[in-house]
């Protein structure tokens, strides 16, 4: 199998979460630009302060587009013979192999904008991976993607719980 990308509405998924961050971003930019024009006394006018909100919220539309569609472009997965492999990072990449011996549940969510969008998020929790769960996006999950087609994720669950089953009749369960 060759590496699959996540479905075309994870990038609205990614585009709602990166807002967060980079508002944040940006309101300290801003702030900070504010407080060296205040500094240098060079005094603010309407138009001033509206064409600068503008540019600000220019850059936030910009950075936050240039972040999903990276974002989208590097989240990759893969199930191969014998595990699961992810592939994630923009800058720092991050690669997960998840063997099948490994999974011991798969649980699918569909939040609203999934349910819209017609995606879902799979969750693969594995044998000794201690993360905390209290995560509403369960990302805290060893096995993690966050946007699948509807039927492909419920073909996911089918085949890792063959594997699973096949691993527990294997070992006289």
């Amino acid at each position: 199998m060759s590496l699959k990308h996540l479905h075309p509405g994870a990038k609205w998924l990614f585009r709602i979460r990166s807002f967060f961050a980079w508002l944040f971003f940006v309101i300290f930019i801003s702030i900070w630009f504010g407080s060296f024009f205040t500094a240098a006394n060079l005094g603010f006018s309407v138009s001033g302060v509206v064409t600068y909100v503008f540019a600000m919220l220019v850059l936030l539309v910009v950075l936050i587009e240039i972040y999903t569609r990276l974002s989208y472009h590097f989240w990759l997965y893969e199930f191969t013979g014998s595990q699961l492999r992810v592939e994630r990072g923009i800058i720092w990449k991050k690669y997960s192999n998840i063997p099948y011996e490994r999974v011991q549940n798969v649980d699918i969510t569909r939040g609203i904008i999934a349910r819209m969008l017609g995606f879902s998020t799979v969750n693969i929790q594995t044998a000794g991976y201690s993360a905390p769960t209290n995560n509403r996006y369960g990302s805290w999950s060893e096995g993690y993607i966050p946007a699948v087609p509807v039927q492909e994720a419920e073909h996911i669950r089918e085949f890792l719980m063959k594997k699973i089953s096949k691993k527990g009749r294997s070992q006289g369960l």
